[in-house]
C-alpha cells in the first residue's frame, strides 16, 4: 500500500478525533483543543467537564498506567497496601535536617485516578475560615467558602448513614442543603461501626471538644464521624477514574492515554512557532519576560513513554492545563523555563518566565504516630477530631506569640526571594489569627480503633520546597518539606501528645484499658519532642507549590488559575492552594477542579480561537498506527470500563450527532481495515 494513501487519510482521521487504546501504542492527533497533563483527580474532573462540549477535543496525558481493579485498590480493608506498588511514584524527601536527618517516603499516585486510587478515602472539606482566608490572601475574589460550596456539592453523590440508630449512637448528622446527591463521587459510610469511636467522642466531649453536627458544613473544629468515598451498596472505592472517566469512555472527544510522561511545556512566542522547531528559547526573547506586562502563549507539550524513548509533541489549540499534583506540576514548570531564575540557571535551562514562587510555599499535613493498644477491633478511621489550640492547652497564647515575634524570613529557606517572604508574611498573620480561634482545628486526631491516636498538624507554619535536581525530566524532583523548620509546629505537636494523655485518662477511655507505649506514659517535654522529631511522616497532602497569589506575594497563578506571564497555561491541582485547609484534601481538589472547569468554560464562552500551527501533516501517525500489536488494537480502552451510558446532558445538534456517528463508524471500520492490512 502506498504511503501516499495513508498520508491522504490523515485529515480524515483527524476530523474523527479518535485515539486507539490508552497505552504506548495509542495514536494521538497532531493537536487537541485542551491538553491536560496528569490524569489524577483534578485532571480527570477538568477533562470530563470540558468534554461535555462535543465541539471541543480533550487529551489527558497520564504518566502512570490503568489499574486492573485489584482488590487492594477496590476493597477499603486493604488501604495502605497499594503504597509502594506500581501505582505509586515511590518518591522520597531529602533528609529532614530539622528533625533527625532521615529521609521520609512521599507516596503519590502514578495511575489514572492519581491519589484517589491510593488514599484512605476520608471525605471532609475543611472550614469556612480556611477558604475565606484564601479569598483574603492577596485579594483572591471568587475563592471563599461561599464560592466553593457549590462545587463541593457538584462533585458529590451523598448517601446518609443507613440506620437512624447508628446515626444517633455515633452522632452522624448532616444538613441536606450542604450536600450533593447527583455528583459523580459516591460518598457514604461503612456498614460496620466500632464502639471504641463512641468512647473516643465521649472522652473528647468531657474535655471540652464538642461533637460537630455535620463535618462538611464548614465547621472546622470538634469531633467528627466523617464519611468516605465508597459506594454505599458494594462498599468499594469510588475514585476519580471510576467516577469521572469510566462512565464517559465512549465520548469521542475525551481521550486519555497512559504511560506518557510530559517532559516540558512548549511556548509559542509569536503564534507560529512549532514544537518541531524545539519551542521558544530564552535568547529569542532577549531574556526572561516580565510576567507583569508580557504573557507568552503555550503551543503544546513534549512527552515520552520512557527516558530512553524519542520525544514526541502534541499541540494545544486553546490551552495546556497542568494537573500533575503539587510536586510534579512545579517540577514541570521549572523544566519548561518557568520558575526561579537562579535555580534554572544552575541546570542551563533557558529562563522564559522568572517566577520565584514556583516550587516554594510547599505545605503538608505531617503526622506523628502513637501506640496505646487496647482490645483489638480494627476498622475504618472515620472517627476523627480537629481540636482547636485553645481547647487543648493554656499555653496557646504563648505559642502564637512566639510565632508573631518571628521575623518573616527567620525560618524560611535562606535568601528567599522578597516576594516569597512578602507572601509568607500574610500567611503567617492569617495562621496566627486562625489558630487563636476556638472554632478552628489546629491539628487532627485519627483514631484507628486499635489503639492509635495519631496527631497531624493542620495549619503548619513550616514551608518547604520542591525543585529540579537536573535537567532530566525523568529524574525525581528534590522534595524538601522542611518538616519542623518552624519550631511552632513542633510545639503544637508536643501539646497534642500531652492532650492525648488527657483523653486516655477519661473514664470512657479507661474502660478500654489502653497501654501507653508510644510515647511512654512518663515522657517529659524533651522526650515528647524527640518522639515528635523521630515520628513525623507525611499525611500525603503536599500542596501550595504553585500558589494562587499576586506576583508581589510570590504567586504562580492568578485567580483564574492562569500562570503569571502566560496566556493559556493553567494549573488546577493542589499546588494552587495558597494555604492548606484543615481537612483531608481530596474533596477540596475535586471542588477546585470543578470550579476550574467552569472558569475555563467561561473564559472561552465568547471565543473560538483558531488552532495553532503545529507542524505539517505527515504519514507518520498512520504508519505508527498500523504497526500496533493486535493485543492493543483489539483491546477496549479500559479493562471493565463500567457503565457506558452518560448522565443526561444537553443534546448536541443534529449535525454534530451525525459527525459523532460517523466518527464511531470510522473507529470501528477504518481501524479494523488497518489491522487487516497489518496482519
Amino acid at each position: 500500500m502506498s504511503p501516499c494513501f495513508f498520508a491522504s487519510l490523515t485529515p480524515l482521521l483527524c476530523c474523527f478525533s479518535f485515539v486507539l487504546g490508552t497505552g504506548p501504542g495509542a495514536v494521538l492527533l497532531p493537536s487537541y483543543d485542551y491538553v491536560i497533563v496528569g490524569g489524577g483527580i483534578s485532571g480527570l474532573v477538568v477533562a470530563n467537564r470540558l468534554s461535555e462540549d462535543p465541539t471541543k477535543s480533550i487529551l489527558v496525558l497520564e504518566a502512570g498506567d490503568l489499574d486492573n481493579y485489584e482488590e487492594f485498590i477496590q476493597v477499603p480493608q486493604f488501604v495502605g497496601t497499594n503504597i509502594g506498588s506500581q501505582y505509586d511514584w515511590k518518591l522520597s524527601t531529602v533528609p529532614q535536617s530539622f528533625l533527625d536527618n532521615v529521609t521520609r517516603p512521599m507516596p503519590q499516585g502514578k495511575v489514572l485516578g492519581g491519589g484517589s486510587i491510593l488514599n484512605a478515602m476520608c471525605w471532609n472539606r475543611g472550614g469556612i475560615d480556611d477558604y475565606d482566608t484564601w479569598g483574603d490572601l492577596g485579594n483572591n475574589p471568587g475563592w471563599s467558602w461561599h464560592d466553593l460550596l457549590p462545587y463541593f456539592i457538584k462533585s458529590e453523590n451523598y448517601t446518609p448513614v443507613f440506620s437512624n440508630v447508628i446515626a444517633q449512637e455515633f452522632s452522624i448528622n448532616y444538613w441536606p442543603s450542604k450536600h450533593g446527591y447527583n455528583g459523580p463521587v459516591r460518598v457514604s459510610y461503612p456498614k460496620f461501626f466500632y464502639n471504641q469511636t463512641k468512647n473516643f467522642f465521649k472522652a473528647l466531649n468531657l474535655l471540652g471538644v464538642p461533637t460537630a453536627f455535620d463535618p462538611n458544613d464548614g465547621t472546622s473544629s470538634g469531633a467528627f464521624f466523617i464519611p468516605t468515598d465508597i459506594h454505599p451498596e458494594n462498599q468499594t472505592r469510588s475514585d476519580a477514574r471510576r467516577t469521572y472517566y469510566d462512565p464517559y469512555v465512549n465520548r469521542p472527544n475525551f481521550h486519555v492515554v497512559t504511560r506518557r510522561h510530559v517532559t516540558r511545556v512548549l511556548f509559542d512566542g509569536s503564534g507560529d512557532i512549532s514544537p518541531n522547531s524545539g519551542g521558544l528559547e530564552e535568547g529569542e526573547l532577549g531574556g526572561p519576560v516580565d510576567a507583569r506586562s508580557v504573557r507568552l502563549r503555550v503551543a503544546g507539550v513534549e512527552f515520552a513513554t520512557e527516558a530512553s524513548a524519542a520525544r514526541e509533541t502534541v499541540g494545544a489549540n486553546i490551552e495546556v492545563i497542568i494537573a500533575a499534583g503539587a510536586l510534579h506540576s512545579a517540577q514541570l514548570l521549572q523544566l519548561s523555563g518557568v520558575g526561579p531564575k537562579p535555580l534554572l540557571d544552575n541546570y542551563d535551562i533557558p529562563v522564559l518566565i522568572d517566577l520565584p514562587g514556583v516550587g516554594t510555599n510547599l505545605q503538608d499535613h505531617y503526622l506523628v504516630g502513637t501506640f496505646y493498644p487496647w482490645p483489638w477491633t480494627a476498622g475504618s478511621p472515620n472517627g476523627v477530631a480537629f481540636p482547636s489550640l485553645p481547647s487543648i492547652t493554656n499555653t496557646s497564647a504563648d505559642i502564637l506569640n512566639s510565632a508573631d515575634i518571628q521575623a518573616d524570613d527567620q525560618y524560611l529557606v535562606a535568601n528567599s526571594d522578597p516576594t516569597v517572604v512578602a507572601g509568607y508574611h500574610d500567611q503567617k498573620n492569617a495562621l496566627i489569627r486562625l489558630l487563636s480561634s476556638e472554632n478552628v482545628g489546629a491539628y487532627e486526631i485519627i483514631s484507628n480503633n486499635i489503639g492509635s491516636l495519631t496527631v497531624s498538624i493542620m495549619h503548619p507554619f513550616s514551608r518547604g520546597t520542591v525543585e529540579i535536581g537536573s535537567s532530566d525530566p525523568f529524574d525525581d524532583p528534590i522534595i524538601d518539606p522542611r518538616y519542623g523548620s518552624n519550631p511552632v509546629d513542633l510545639q503544637i505537636l508536643v501539646e497534642a501528645l500531652k492532650f492525648n494523655r488527657k483523653i486516655l485518662a477519661t473514664p470512657p477511655m479507661v474502660e478500654l484499658r489502653p497501654a501507653q507505649f508510644v510515647p511512654p506514659v512518663n515522657a517529659d517535654d524533651d522526650a515528647l519532642m524527640q518522639v515528635v522529631k523521630n515520628g513525623i511522616r507525611t499525611e500525603f497532602h503536599p500542596s501550595g507549590t504553585c500558589a494562587m497569589l499576586p506576583l508581589e506575594k510570590g504567586g504562580v497563578v492568578d485567580t483564574r488559575l492562569v500562570v503569571w506571564g502566560t496566556q493559556n497555561l493553567r494549573i488546577v491541582d493542589a499546588g494552587i492552594f495558597p494555604l492548606i485547609p484543615a481537612a483531608h484534601l481530596q474533596a477540596t481538589v475535586y471542588a477546585v477542579a470543578e470550579k476550574a472547569a467552569d472558569i475555563i468554560k467561561a473564559d472561552y464562552a465568547e471565543q473560538s480561537p483558531e488552532p495553532l500551527a503545529f507542524g505539517p501533516s505527515s504519514p507518520e501517525p498512520i504508519s505508527t498506527f498500523i504497526s500496533i500489536p493486535v493485543t492493543v488494537a483489539t483491546a477496549s480502552l479500559v479493562a471493565d470500563p463500567g457503565p457506558s451510558s452518560e448522565p443526561p446532558s444537553q443534546p448536541p445538534s443534529p449535525g454534530l450527532t451525525a459527525i459523532a456517528s460517523l466518527a464511531a463508524w470510522a473507529r470501528k471500520n477504518i481501524v479494523d481495515y488497518f489491522i487487516q492490512l497489518r496482519f
